[in-house]
């Protein structure tokens, strides 16, 4: 007896490119109501409709309403129309590529302050909607998570640089970067009608003094 062949399956890179397509046209329709009206006064069916697909679609092509929040967040975070994960992002590969604990931490920084300003109203809304709804909660606890890990990464990278302070382990040097490069720092920072750049000049300032050996 023969085993029965199973069929192939088969992949139309039309269907593909107008799966792509609506795709797109949900997560920009998601970030003008995003970033224009908050997330509290955004309704997925608002963004259904402005994307011009059905709601059924906006849920199957991108998720509910913290999920479409996150990839807004991180179409800001990587400067791009797609989230883009952190290890393909432009400014992560600069980082790695600088020769030094210093260098790392000035590209860094200047990322920080080119991005921040339109991340931070989003996680600020994510977190704040985390407070009353279980969804935002879990992307929202992922998202910090991933922040941290992130940092973890960032830690050892700056310790294979040179120069970073021999008597903070890497995990005290992952929690000053995190601190750092929150929503919460970058709000501070710029009050007092303060901008990007003395963000980054007062984050700089901090790490290099509390990081770096000399």
């Amino acid at each position: 007896m023969t085993d029965a062949v199973k069929p192939r399956r088969y992949r139309s890179p039309r269907r593909a490119a107008q799966a792509e397509a609506t795709r797109r046209a949900v997560l920009d329709a998601a970030r003008h109501l995003f970033t224009t009206q908050g997330y509290a006064g955004t309704a997925v069916g608002e963004v259904a409709r402005r994307a011009g697909v059905s709601l059924d679609t906006v849920y199957a092509s991108v998720g509910r309403k913290p999920e479409l929040l996150l990839a807004v967040h991180d179409m800001a975070l990587a400067g791009a129309d797609e989230p883009v994960p952190s290890t393909e992002r432009d400014y992560v590969a600069a980082v790695r590529a600088a020769p030094s604990a210093r260098a790392k931490l000035e590209v860094y920084a200047a990322a920080l302050g080119r991005r921040l300003p339109q991340v931070v109203p989003l996680a600020e809304s994510l977190r704040e909607a985390a407070a009353t709804d279980a969804g935002c909660r879990r992307v929202w606890e992922a998202l910090e998570e991933r922040r941290a890990a992130n940092m973890r990464v960032l830690a050892a990278d700056l310790r294979a640089g040179g120069g970073v302070r021999p008597d903070l382990d890497d995990a005290e040097v992952a929690h000053r970067l995190w601190v750092g490069n929150s929503a919460s720092y970058y709000r501070l920072a710029t009050a007092g009608g303060r901008g990007p750049e003395d963000y980054v000049a007062l984050v700089l300032d901090t790490w290099t003094r509390t990081l770096l050996a000399d």
